[in-house]
């Protein structure tokens, strides 16, 4: 390219070349700089980082436990490599009853099926090594009743979770009126639905209340009020508070005032606690048969006829 080329070139083309290069510059040395920043500031960051846990670490802090560091990874470990060996088609029945459970130790699916397996493989040893031993029995015939033992150990856990939920959903159904009650006071007193739901939860510890603080934690986290509902009556199944909840729900979506709904639940959700404890006195006696004529009526006739016993030996065994 020659001299006359280079001065044919419009000067005002090659300005605005020039100015995209410098401009191109200046942003590469800005980015460049913003970059070096960022990156000292993270080593900084990680420094700091480093010397608080040396410090806290040589300041004598307890380190983690041998059971803690083995034992329980361990142990979760192979009751996942158990849970993992049976079958996966009760999976759902099984989550939703650990749900109603409570979540007990928070035990996961695979932890709870682990767990049966391994009760079912130790009961299955313990009945053979008790038969082998300690009745002689042939080691055949010890065997058959072994795996008989390994099916009683593989649904005993089963028994220990139903027991769990029973016992949360009573816990549940004895605290929902008292719960309602003071619901009904405090939106009476002008609070809403979900600060009073709060404000219940942190005065009361018991299973209703760390549902229900379950449901405010949904609600804060975008879920709707409904939907944080279902989910709560999904997790409990009790008769009761699914009959609120669905009233609840209704109440919401017509726009009805959620304090005479309060009332109204409160009052008839009494009224069967009541009903439920009628029931369960009108069959006391019923229950109480057996007792009677295994252990007092015994008891009563030797009393009663116990006297007269050597009169009769002396007047009819002559």
């Amino acid at each position: 390219m020659d001299l006359s080329t280079l001065t044919s070139v419009n000067p005002s083309l090659l300005l605005g070349i020039a100015s995209a290069f410098v401009g191109l510059g200046i942003l590469a040395v800005v980015v460049g700089v913003y970059k070096e920043r960022h990156f000292r500031e993270v080593q900084v960051r990680l420094s700091e980082m480093n010397q608080s846990y040396a410090t806290s670490f040589q300041e004598g802090d307890d380190p983690l436990t041998f059971q803690e560091r083995v034992l329980r990874p361990l142990g979760h470990s192979l009751l996942a490599r158990l849970g993992r060996m049976t079958p996966t088609g009760n999976l759902i029945v099984l989550r939703q009853q650990l749900r109603m459970a409570g979540n007990p130790a928070n035990l996961a699916v695979i932890d709870f099926l682990g767990i049966k397996m391994l009760a079912a493989i130790g009961a299955a040893i313990v009945t053979a090594l008790y038969l082998i031993t300690m009745r002689g029995m042939p080691t055949g015939s010890a065997i058959l009743f072994s795996l008989a033992g390994g099916m009683v150990g593989l649904y005993l856990p089963n028994f220990w979770l139903n027991g769990r939920i029973r016992a949360r959903q009573a816990e549940v159904s004895k605290a929902l009126p008292d719960a309602l009650d003071m619901l009904t006071t405090m939106v009476d007193a002008g609070l809403g639905f979900d600060i009073a739901l709060l404000r219940l939860c942190e005065r009361w510890d018991n299973a209703l209340t760390h549902e229900l603080e379950r449901v405010v934690h949904e609600m804060r986290m975008g879920v709707r009020r409904m939907d944080a509902l279902r989910n709560l009556a999904e997790r409990v199944d009790v008769p009761e508070l699914r009959t609120f909840i669905a009233v609840l729900i209704q109440a919401d979506q017509l726009g009805i005032s959620i304090a005479n709904i309060l009332h109204a639940q409160s009052e008839q959700i009494r009224q069967r606690r009541r009903q439920r404890v009628e029931e369960t006195a009108a069959t006391m006696p019923l229950k109480m048969m057996p007792i009677i004529v295994l252990f007092i009526f015994p008891a009563l006739f030797a009393v009663l006829l116990g006297p007269s016993i050597p009169g009769f030996i002396t007047a009819f065994g002559g």
